[in-house]
Parts: structure tokens; sequence; C-alpha cells
């Protein structure tokens, strides 16, 4: 064996050289990768449909790396195509990966449309990255059901799928996407309103012609609506406005079949009364309910929308995102920080 290796040392020059080379290749590349990055100021226009933009969502953008943080307020579909028109044309195609578009707001659907929008203002090769997640809807709906997913998973050893949830306050953003991205791991969704169903159709049918679900309406203004909805519901959560009881304890320690219990309410009084602000999992004394609270949500949250900002910032080709890619991250964020 000494023989041998001695021998393989008196390898032709050429050779030797030929090995080096293919062993260095990688790191070759990789640094040709990383030269290709380009060098531009990470820009971000800031649609948003309201009179205001979001504070909030400034602050995340820049601290996520963005140099410049314009804003546009009152924007609307319409507006979109020119606006990100001149956004693009204004920089050369290599510099789209540094040019950005977030989509605020207070309307999910519309906020699809304008991103929907963005896309098809493209002129390859000039093109930018877009993130919808209007009134941090998109980010806060999925930490709240990855969150859900894993204290469910920790009680049943099962998944969402042919879990009865219902969701209260599923008339606004965060209600409505959580319904979706719910039912499309599996569950059987109630969608549950005080203001009656008239104001569900609308989420309802788009929960089907957009994104292939069924959601169920129903109407849970009265006390005894809420008792009956809560005691059939392996999950419940609550996502109305900030401040406004809508689930009292007696209501949620009467059921017998609640297993998970998830508010995003963190302004008194909670949403659903007993669940604490950081619960992740802690059960509710005196029940077998697990208790999700609005902080332990947030702080997934915010991860979440942190992260999509930094891909945003670092990828090296123009990214599109919205709640599905949100829920990616939020999943990955919860599976690997197990409690």
């Amino acid at each position: 064996m000494a023989m041998d290796n001695h021998l393989g040392s008196l390898q032709p020059a050429e050779e030797r050289l030929d090995d080096l080379a293919r062993r260095d290749e990688p790191r070759v590349m990789a640094r040709k990768k990383q030269a290709r990055k380009p060098a531009a100021t990470p820009i971000l226009h800031f649609f948003s449909t309201q009179a205001f933009a979001s504070p909030f969502d400034v602050n995340m953008a820049v601290d996520a790396g963005f140099k410049v943080v314009v804003t546009h307020t009152g924007v609307s579909l319409d507006h979109t195509t020119a606006l990100v028109q001149d956004a693009i044309f204004s920089r050369p195609p290599e510099y789209g990966c540094r040019t950005g578009l977030f989509i605020g707001g207070k309307d999910a659907l519309l906020a699809l449309d304008m991103l929907d929008a963005a896309k098809s203002a493209f002129v390859p090769p000039f093109k930018l990255s877009a993130f919808a997640d209007p009134g941090g809807s998109f980010t806060t709906a999925a930490a709240m059901v990855a969150l859900v997913e894993e204290v469910y998973r920790g009680r049943t050893g099962l998944g969402l799928d042919g879990a009865k949830i219902a969701v209260f306050g599923s008339t606004g953003v965060v209600g409505f996407i959580s319904s979706v991205i719910a039912a499309r791991l599996g569950a059987d969704v109630t969608m549950v309103s005080h203001m009656g169903l008239d104001a569900l159709k609308p989420l309802v049918k788009a929960g089907k012609a957009r994104f292939g679900v069924n959601l169920r309406p129903t109407a849970g203004a009265r006390a005894q609506d809420k008792s009956r909805i809560v005691a059939k519901a392996d999950i419940v959560l609550c996502a109305a406005a900030a401040g406004i009881r809508v689930i009292t304890s007696e209501q949620l320690t009467k059921s017998r079949k609640t297993l998970v219990a998830a508010d995003v309410n963190a302004v008194p009084p909670s949403g659903i009364e007993l669940v604490e602000l950081f619960d992740r999992g802690r059960t509710i004394k005196g029940t077998d309910i697990a208790s999700i609270g609005p902080l332990a949500i947030g702080d997934i949250k915010y991860k979440t929308q942190a992260a999509l900002f930094r891909k945003m910032v670092t990828s090296n080709e123009p990214v599109a995102l919205d709640f599905n890619d949100a829920f990616e991250v939020a999943r990955k964020l919860v599976r690997s920080n197990p409690k």
C-alpha cells in the first residue's frame, strides 16, 4: 500500500492540475455566483390601498435590508400596471431583483388581484419582486395555522386533514385567509360571522372559485349560536377585531370536543376568554383545551414577514410572494423551534 501511495504521487503534472481544477470547480462557481449578485440599492415601493402606509410594514422592510422605501397611498387596482412599469423600466433588468413591491391595505382579494396585475405588467427581462401581505394578514394567518397544526398534532398525532375548525371573525382579512389555508390542508372549515350570512357569501364564493376550497358559512351573533358552534369544533380560531370578547369561558369550557383554541387579539379583553398572551399549547385549567395566544402567533408572524422581506432583498431572481409562501415559512419556523 505504501508503494501504491508513493507511485500515486508521481502522477503526471498535467493530470494533477486537472484533478485540482475539478476539486476547486465548486468553489470557483460559488465565487462567480456571488460576483453576479447585483450591487443595486434595494428599493421597495409600498402600494397601500388605504390613505396611509403601515409604519409596522415600513419598519419591517427597512430592518430586512431595503435601503429606500417609497410609500404610495390610495393605490387602486387600476393604478398597478402603470406604477409597476414605471418601477421596472427605470432600472436595468439585472436590477429587477433589487426592486421590490409590497402590497398592503385591508383587502385580501384586492391585494391578490394587484399582485396578479403586477406580474402581468412585467415586460421580460424587465421584472421586479412582489410581496402581498395586506394589513399583515397573510403572515398572521400563516403563523396562526402553523401553530395550530403543531399543537393539534401534539394532542392527536394528526394533521389538520378532517379536523373541524370554526373561525370567528372570518369576514376580516386574517380570518378569511386562515380559513383558506386550513381548508387547503383538508380541514372542515366553518366561517362564523356576527353580521349574518350575507357578509360571508362573497368570501365563500371566492374560496371555491379562486382557491378550490369549500367553506361553510354560519351566523354566530347570539350567545347560543356561539355555544353550538364551539361545541362542534375540534379547533376554534378567533380573528375578530381587537378588544372584543367573542368567546366566553363558559362557552369554551362546556365543549367536550374542542382541543385547541387560538386567538390573535392582543388588546384586552381577549377574543377568547382564558387564552393568555404567550400561550403556545398551554392546557386551560379544568379542560383538555390547548391554548395559543396572540403573542406566540405574533412572534412567528414577525419572523415570517422578516424572512420574506429578506428573500426579496437577497434573491438573485425576482420573486412573487403571497400567503402560500408565508405559510411555508411559518411552518418551517414552527417545526424548527418546537415547544
